[in-house]
């Protein structure tokens, strides 16, 4: 089983900590596993534990006045969510479902709060956080100027890269979902881009060719 430093030093997110920081970390967290379809944590309860998603695929769904869900974000191997408690509400603002099996490594709430009382520690975090939120108002500004085919093509591209075959471990529902279309416009995208020829989603594997990327 892989050390809990070493995924946390190879987290995207965690590029910059220091190894002193690093092992700190390590030294509070938890390995959880999570099954397919099981909730971590549930919109409006107690926000205890930041978390680094180590593998597998989590949604973060959002529930409106109407009852409606609607998918904020699928977020990816490597990536530090719910970080929001530590500065707001000290409660959960979203719901997070396991799309597939997932692990997260667990950091509660109580003592990545009294790193973040450590000048150098809190300095890294911050910095760290401020580049996290640079990022996604431009993925947030970029995304909502796309219609769903460009949304579909990114989505698929940010995942698992400009493969000539691709075997998603999301559902068609999920992914749906992650780029805010509903099953009904997805399918519907999907007739029509295996019309074109270059794309094919036969079974599970998703095949392209290379000319596809660069369409997009």
């Amino acid at each position: 089983m892989t050390d809990p430093y070493l995924l946390i030093r190879n987290a995207k997110f965690f590029a910059g900590l220091s190894e002193a920081a690093g092992k700190r970390l390590a030294e509070l967290s938890r390995r959880r596993t999570v099954a397919k379809r099981d909730l971590l944590f549930m919109e409006g309860s107690d926000g205890t534990a930041v978390y680094l998603l180590t593998a597998g695929n989590i949604q973060l769904v959002k529930t409106n006045m109407d009852g409606k869900e609607t998918v904020i974000k699928t977020v990816k191997e490597g990536e530090l969510f719910a970080e929001v408690i530590l500065f707001e509400k000290s409660k959960f603002p979203v719901t997070a479902i396991a799309c597939t099996e997932a692990e997260v490594i667990e950091l509660p709430r109580a003592g990545f709060l009294k790193l973040l009382n450590e000048e150098e520690f809190r300095n890294d975090f911050m910095a760290m956080l401020m580049h996290k939120q640079r990022y996604l108002a431009e993925r947030i500004q970029q995304l909502t100027s796309m219609d769903v085919e460009a949304r579909f093509v990114e989505f698929l591209r940010d995942h698992y890269g400009e493969m000539e075959k691709i075997t998603p471990d999301l559902s068609k529902k999920d992914i749906a979902s992650a780029i805010g279309a509903t099953p009904e416009t997805f399918s519907r995208l999907l007739q029509k881009l295996e019309k074109r020829d270059g794309f094919s989603w036969t079974g599970k594997t998703i095949t392209v060719n290379p000319g596809f990327w660069a369409e997009f």
